[in-house]
């Protein structure tokens, strides 16, 4: 297909209005509206519906508008790596963990983008969703992980990875880690809980609460991450809740993990980067970022 069509398209798809996605590629409106048509041709099928204030995509439309994003990042990702070979260097990505996502998916975007791209130099580090936010605006980092929403930083841009369930984290000895059955919210209301400064992620900070305590906690301790978290809730000195992938990786003992009522808490994942920086590189990476779960 034409590329080039498929990008007028795919703005069209964005505005739903030909009047604004031609303003925004330069062009008459007529002249959008011939190359919509031109591609519903080739295509063989209608792709919008025109309405008296915009218009809408029909179901293959909604597929055509799919498949156009995905084709057209991977069209900027071929010239971005054929331009690094005539520099003969891709360069470096600058890219940085946070601390409550090690391992699982933001491992294995890491590993499939160092098995693609042999010649990027990747610069790994691991901060706390507001520290990575930090770095990201001062142009320090290229892309970070976060846990959203991260409403203090609307300039930056973000693609969610994947909702991880909160798991309850009990000392041994507790009576709710007897149970076998999921923990209600009621049981939690007066528990001394323990959890990371909210200053390190107000949006996670905020969620977690929001889920689990739904009218708020009796927060005791804080703990900078997740390992020191858990030796705190070992030692019995209060509950928390802990994103499971990191529970289970830590696994320490003196610790009895425990799922919740109904509806059950998630916290997101994201891969974050400033659309204002040098995209080079990252737009080399945005191409493996898996696609967003229902």
């Amino acid at each position: 297909m034409d590329l080039r069509r498929l990008g007028y398209f795919a703005v069209l798809a964005e505005e739903l209005n030909f009047t604004r996605a031609a303003r925004r590629l330069h062009i008459a409106q007529p002249a959008l509206s011939q190359q919509i048509q031109a591609l519903e041709r080739q295509v063989g099928a209608r792709l919008v519906h025109r309405e008296a204030k915009g218009c809408s995509l029909t179901p293959v439309g909604r597929v055509v508008a799919e498949e156009a994003a995905r084709l057209l990042r991977e069209a900027e990702a071929a010239e971005e790596r054929i331009q690094a070979a005539v520099r003969g260097r891709a360069g470096r990505l600058r890219l940085a963990y946070t601390r409550s996502a090690r391992g699982g998916v933001a491992d294995a975007l890491v590993g499939a983008f160092r098995a693609r791209y042999h010649d990027i130099e990747l610069s790994l580090q691991t901060g706390w969703t507001a520290h990575n936010v930090a770095e990201l605006r001062a142009g320090r980092l290229d892309a970070a992980f976060v846990r959203p929403p991260i409403d203090e930083a609307p300039e930056l841009r973000y693609h969610v990875l994947a909702e991880e369930e909160l798991l309850l984290a009990l000392p041994a000895g507790h009576p709710l880690a007897a149970l076998r059955t999921k923990i209600t919210r009621e049981l939690l209301a007066d528990e001394p809980v323990i959890l990371f400064p909210r200053e390190n992620g107000p949006g996670m900070h905020d969620l977690i609460t929001r889920q689990v305590w739904p009218g708020g906690p009796r927060i005791v301790r804080e703990e900078p991450d997740d390992e020191q978290l858990l030796l705190a809730v070992a030692a019995a000195h209060g509950i928390s809740a802990v994103p499971a992938g990191r529970a289970h990786a830590l696994r320490l003992p003196g610790v009895r993990l425990r799922h919740l009522s109904a509806p059950t808490p998630t916290v997101p994942l994201a891969l974050a980067y400033n659309p204002a920086a040098d995209l080079r590189v990252v737009n080399l990476l945005l191409p493996l970022l898996p696609p967003p779960t229902d």
